[in-house]
């Protein structure tokens, strides 16, 4: 009887260590599994690191309403803070510029009051002095219709801006002088109040100087001309090159007689100065074309500046005539 308790006390003791061995087996690979998988976690990250921070882009969110900032590494290097310190929201905005600061905060407001999402292209200047743009989505998650925080993404966008805008101005700039070109002049002529102008000028004896001195210091002459005309017609609306060496300005509001011959007679004696090239003394000049919105239609206003643009050349040149009231 001692010997068979013996036998199943025994029998026992190994199933209890067959057990506790499988257990530890069972418990290894779920630690091995577990580190497998936290190997590869640790693997996709670095890789989305690495792959954000090639792309300009980086993760964020901020909890509400205590506005605790966490960042992925791409959004440190944005705002050139180093990496794994602790982001607040003072220090962040403070990198924004005052306009860029001013859109964000309200956007973000309504988007926390409405429990929605934005987008913003926003212009920041990080810690190191590095100027750049980025494109800001952020998404409000909230809890039992409470706003708990919001997350998304911040890129690097200076490239895709810088590139815009050079797009836009080869668009709507004259290559030559930065002046508007035509095309633009032609859509604002279109928007001009009935209280405008257009003021057309034209150059007197750029032909002479660019068949006699040649091409690059007519191009010169052009230059310095439209630097003038933007000096002398700072207050206006639009100055634009509309041709070879003809320029037009727009006046929109308030634009009466007195003013509009003011304003020709300045472009007048400014145009008349000489223009020094390379120690060569240049002399050019302008006459000045004007039609008032008052007493031209709007179909005509160009065609009225145009004739008293040539009744100003017939009269002399270097001098201006304003288009009657039809």
């Amino acid at each position: 009887m001692a010997t068979h308790a013996v036998d199943a006390a025994a029998a026992q003791r190994w199933r209890d260590t067959a057990t506790i061995l499988a257990l530890r087996g069972e418990l290894a690979a779920q630690a091995a599994l577990i580190q497998r998988q936290a190997d590869a976690l640790a693997d996709r990250t670095r890789v989305f690191e690495r792959a954000s921070a090639e792309a300009g882009i980086g993760l964020w969110h901020c909890d509400l309403p205590g506005e605790t900032l966490r960042w992925s590494g791409g959004v440190y290097d944005l705002f050139e803070f180093p990496r794994g310190a602790a982001p607040n929201r003072r220090d962040t905005l403070a990198c924004y510029t005052a306009e860029a600061r001013r859109q964000l905060v309200a956007v973000r407001a309504e988007a926390i009051g409405r429990r929605s999402s934005f987008t913003l292209e926003s212009e920041i200047v990080g810690r190191r002095g590095s100027r750049r743009w980025i494109r800001i989505t952020a998404t409000v998650e909230a809890r039992d219709g409470v706003p708990a925080r919001l997350f998304g993404f911040k890129q690097d966008i200076t490239e895709q801006k810088l590139l815009a805008d050079r797009t836009r101005r080869m668009a709507e700039f004259d290559g030559m002088t930065g002046l508007a070109n035509r095309t633009v002049f032609d859509g604002r002529l279109a928007e001009l109040s009935e209280t405008g102008a257009l003021v057309l000028v034209d150059l007197d004896g750029f032909k002479a100087i660019n068949d006699t001195h040649g091409h690059a210091v007519g191009d010169a002459c052009l230059r310095e001309a439209a630097r003038r005309l933007r000096e002398v017609c700072h207050a206006a609306d639009l100055v634009a090159r509309i041709g070879g060496d003809e320029f037009a300005v727009l006046l929109r509001r308030e634009a009466d007689a007195p003013l509009c011959e003011a304003l020709g007679r300045r472009i007048v004696a400014a145009l008349r100065e000489p223009v020094l090239h390379r120690g060569v003394r240049l002399r050019l000049g302008a006459s000045v074309g004007i039609a008032r919105a008052a007493w031209s239609a709007p179909a005509d206003l160009f065609s009225d500046a145009d004739a008293a643009l040539y009744a100003a050349k017939a009269a002399g040149r270097g001098t201006l005539r304003m288009a009657a009231p039809r």
